[in-house]
This record gives C-alpha cells, sequence and structure tokens, in this order.
C-alpha cells in the first residue's frame, strides 16, 4: 500500500452500531417491571473490539447485559465482561421515551454537547488515565413501542471537533515503520497486553520503544516516565476500522486529548488491529498527524464543536427496527396483555398484584350469556386460569348476545357451550389455561328420579372437587342464581346431600 497523507487533512472511519435482539428484550422487560413511566436516562455499556478481519470493521454493540441489572442479585455488565478481549466495554447513556413524538421532539444537539460535555470534563480532570474507555463515551435516543414490539433508536459517538483540523503528515502499514527487531517486539508486546485480563479492556494505550529495540506497552499515565527516558512514542488505540486509508473514530476524541491535555502538536499514533485473535501489523496503521488548536481549544472553558449523530444510509435519520415477525405468536400476546395490565397499574393502580391473579384459579358455573362475559373480563384482567362448567349446547339463539359463540358452533347439532367457550378463549389468548367440563348442575328442590340418583350425587361430589380445588367461584347461572345461591351454602357445609 502506498503512503497516504502528506499535508492531507485527517479524517477519521466513523463508528457503526449493532444492537443485538437480546438488548431490545432485556429493555422490554427493563420497561415493563422496573422502569415503567420513567425516562431518567439509563446508564449502559457498549462493547467493541479491534478490527479482526481485513475487509470488515467492528461495531460499538449491545448486548443484553448492556443494560443494568432488574435486580441486585444479578452481576454487573462491566464486572461479568472484565478481561474479555472481544468485549472491550465503553460507558453510555440510554434515553428511552414513552412515546414517540417525545422521541422526535428531544434536544439532540443538546444531548450530545452533555455527553461530550463529560468527555471533556474527564480530559481536564485526568479520569481518562484512570479510565481511557470514558474518550468513547456514546448515547442512544430510543422509543420502545411494546405493543408492536418495534423500537426506534439512534446513536450518537460524540466527537471533538479540533479547529484547525488535524493535517496528516503520512499512514502506512506498522510492518513498514519498524525494524524486524522492533516488530517482533512490537507484536509480542501488543499479544500480552490483549491476554491479560487487567489489560485487554483498555482501549487506549502508549507504545513505548527503547534504544535497545524492545518495545512496551503503558498506561496513558505513564507518558512522562516514557518522556523523561528518552524513548519513543507512540499513542495507541484499539481501531475497529478495517479501511488501509483511514484510521478508525476513536482517534479524533484521543487526539484532542492529547492536544488538550498533553500540548502536543506533532503525535505519532498506531492504530492497533488483528487477525485470529493476535497482532496483525500488516493491517495495522502508523501514522503522523499535526495538531494546532487555537489558543481557545486549550482552554478548558471553551469547549470545542460537537459532532457524531450515526448515519443511517447516508443520511441523518433514526432506525427501527421490528421484531414481531420473529417473536412467537403466544409470546406477543402475553406481552400485550401484561403491558395493558401494567399500565393499568402504573397509572391507576399501583397496589394491583398481577402476580396472584395470574395464579388465581377462578371457577364458573355457567357459559351462557354471563359466562362468557365473566371469561373475557377476567382475561381482560391477568388472569390465566380458568373452569368453565355447563352441560348445554350452543344453539342459533347464542352467537348473537354470548360472546365465545359463532355460527359454526351451532351447526351439526351444537358443541357443547363448555368445550366451545375453551376452543374460544384460546384463539382470543393462547396463553390462558383454560378448562371446559361438560356438567349438568344439581339444583336443590328439582325432584330427581331413582334412576338419576346415582348420577346426581356423582355430579354433586364433582361440584365439590371443583369448588375445594379453587380460589374463586362465579354463580353465572343465569334465572338460576338465586336456587344455586342455596345449594352452594349446602356444598361448603357439608350437606348430607354429598354422602353416598
Amino acid at each position: 500500500m502506498a503512503d497516504t497523507g502528506r499535508g492531507t487533512i485527517l479524517q477519521f472511519a466513523a463508528f457503526q452500531s449493532f444492537v443485538d435482539e437480546g438488548f431490545w428484550h432485556r429493555l422490554s422487560s427493563l420497561k415493563l417491571n422496573k422502569l415503567r413511566l420513567d425516562e431518567s436516562p439509563i446508564p449502559i455499556t457498549g462493547f467493541y473490539a479491534p478490527c479482526s478481519h481485513p475487509q470488515v470493521s467492528n461495531h460499538l454493540t449491545l448486548l443484553a447485559e448492556s443494560l443494568p441489572a432488574e435486580s441486585s442479585e444479578e452481576p454487573s455488565s462491566l464486572l461479568a465482561n472484565q478481561g474479555n478481549r472481544n468485549r472491550c466495554p465503553v460507558p453510555g447513556i440510554l434515553l428511552n421515551t414513552n412515546t414517540l413524538e417525545s422521541f422526535y421532539a428531544l434536544d439532540k444537539q443538546s444531548l450530545l454537547k452533555a455527553e461530550a460535555k463529560k468527555i471533556w470534563d474527564d480530559i481536564y480532570s485526568g479520569k481518562v488515565e484512570e479510565d481511557s474507555s470514558v474518550l468513547l463515551r456514546f448515547l442512544v435516543i430510543s422509543f420502545a413501542d411494546l405493543k408492536k414490539w418495534s423500537f426506534h433508536y439512534w446513536f450518537a459517538f460524540p466527537a471533538l471537533v479540533l479547529d484547525p483540523p488535524a493535517t496528516l503528515v503520512n499512514l502506512k502499514p506498522a510492518s513498514r515503520c519498524f525494524t524486524s527487531e522492533e516488530a517482533e517486539s512490537l507484536s509480542r508486546a501488543c499479544n500480552e497486553w490483549r491476554s491479560k485480563s487487567s489489560t485487554a479492556g483498555i482501549p487506549f494505550f502508549l507504545v513505548s520503544i527503547g534504544s535497545n529495540s524492545i518495545v512496551t506497552l503503558r498506561h496513558l499515565r505513564e507518558l512522562e516516565a516514557c518522556q523523561n527516558n528518552g524513548q519513543k512514542v507512540l499513542f495507541g488505540f484499539y481501531d475497529p476500522c478495517h479501511l488501509p486509508s483511514n484510521p478508525g473514530w476513536p482517534l479524533r476524541n484521543y487526539l484532542a486529548y492529547i492536544c488538550s491535555r498533553w500540548g502536543l502538536g506533532k503525535i505519532h499514533f498506531f492504530c492497533y488491529r488483528e487477525n485470529r485473535g493476535f497482532a496483525d501489523l500488516g493491517l495495522s496503521l502508523v501514522g503522523e498527524a499535526e495538531i494546532s488548536l487555537s489558543q481557545g481549544g486549550r482552554n478548558h472553558q471553551n469547549m470545542p464543536n460537537v459532532v457524531g449523530w450515526e448515519l443511517n444510509k447516508g443520511k441523518k435519520v433514526s432506525r427501527c427496527i421490528s421484531l414481531a415477525k420473529t417473536m412467537d405468536p403466544t409470546r406477543l400476546a402475553v406481552s400485550a396483555a401484561d403491558l395493558n395490565l401494567k399500565l393499568m397499574r402504573w397509572r391507576t393502580l399501583p397496589s394491583l398484584n398481577l402476580e396472584t391473579l395470574a395464579a388465581t384459579k377462578c371457577l364458573l358455573l355457567g357459559a351462557g350469556t354471563l359466562g362468557c362475559q365473566v371469561a373475557r373480563m377476567l382475561m381482560a384482567w391477568g388472569v390465566r386460569k380458568i373452569t368453565l362448567v355447563d352441560s348445554g349446547k350452543v344453539s342459533m339463539s347464542n352467537p348473537i348476545r354470548q360472546s365465545l359463540y359463532v355460527l359454526d358452533d351451532c351447526l351439526n347439532g351444537g358443541k357443547f357451550k363448555a368445550v366451545a367457550a375453551v376452543e374460544s378463549l384460546k384463539r382470543i389468548f393462547p396463553a390462558v389455561e383454560a378448562e371446559g367440563v361438560v356438567m349438568a348442575i344439581p339444583m336443590p328442590g328439582h325432584p330427581v328420579s331413582s334412576q338419576e340418583e346415582s348420577s346426581i350425587l356423582r355430579d354433586c361430589r364433582h361440584l365439590y372437587d371443583l369448588i375445594n380445588s379453587h380460589d374463586a367461584i362465579f354463580l353465572l347461572t343465569y334465572g338460576k342464581v338465586g336456587g344455586f345461591l342455596v345449594y352452594f351454602v349446602l356444598v361448603l357445609t357439608g350437606s348430607l346431600l354429598l354422602q353416598p
């Protein structure tokens, strides 16, 4: 590759984002169970690694563990990924709005400047020397439409704009910039740095070259020591970009840091890239840049201008992803139903215990007009265990007033109501645990022939067992409710009617 540079303006390959599907699932759960209507900024962790393929750049990635834990028992994402060479953690902020209108109304430039101000403050406070990943702070704004399982989002990678811009003196493959001894020592030093859990996740570092051609990778806080020892120093960083003619986006804030913090005007930088987990000096780049910040640019009070909203197909627009097609329909139905219930709890009924409702076993005696409507209302309020008892069949007059039946249920003599009602409930909400019991409900005071006595007693015992195995009983036998109340009392008091 020919040398690149010779006085041109230094240009950087933009950072690219990737969001794993698990992140959106985790955000949905966090929103429903913990955040609710809270729109406060959420601290998140992005992950990136140096380029590892000559034709593909690495992305800054959000995973399920990028979000904070829902409970104190879950491990922190930063701790869980400490020392992972393929997941260098980067701090970020997520702003998730409650409506799409709020998402579009966000003051994006102000948000970008606010995050860049954190980077600028970190440079002057010395925090960068302790945790260099803060140079890569990022921002995500989003709107999670949990009813449709679609997510609108937009990434920003705040970058401080050098004024005047940095000038590229030269840029060439690292393999052409060192002696054979230095190249061998550099590769060995990089591989050791990347293999240690204490340094694998540190994206910015120093490359010091001694007079004996021994190369050492050091922390940024060791710069003065390296200079005092007369060592040649390159400013190294994990470069996610694969391009042979451009360094990656992380170098932008790195240069601003070097110039503002250390006052250097000419900088040698090392874009570290690798192949199959090992340093690749043919893919890595070494460059020289000249920086001439205005005098005001070296003043903490005068923060440079900022850029950084990610482009979508070359345009400054947000992105949208829908997971509805990839999700199981039953899971979507459950999620949508839970969302409605939790919205009611958030806004009007904070004491509503959804877990108790879901576990409550309801017995509906009667699957007529009242039974159908009560069953649907119970499902709407989060009840998932419903048993319907009825011995009748669906007739032509039923569908018009009994909401769980349709005309097909009336054909060929009609389906049993208990069976047809359960089929309908499961079509409406597949997660419901519904059961239909085809059984006549014995009524006290009705004459019973000697031939029917054994079957009536059997039905009584079955009904007694059903009542004992459920938590809530609904008397929905319409015109027979008054008579059944008497029977209900008899059942609960162990009436002699239930004795063999």
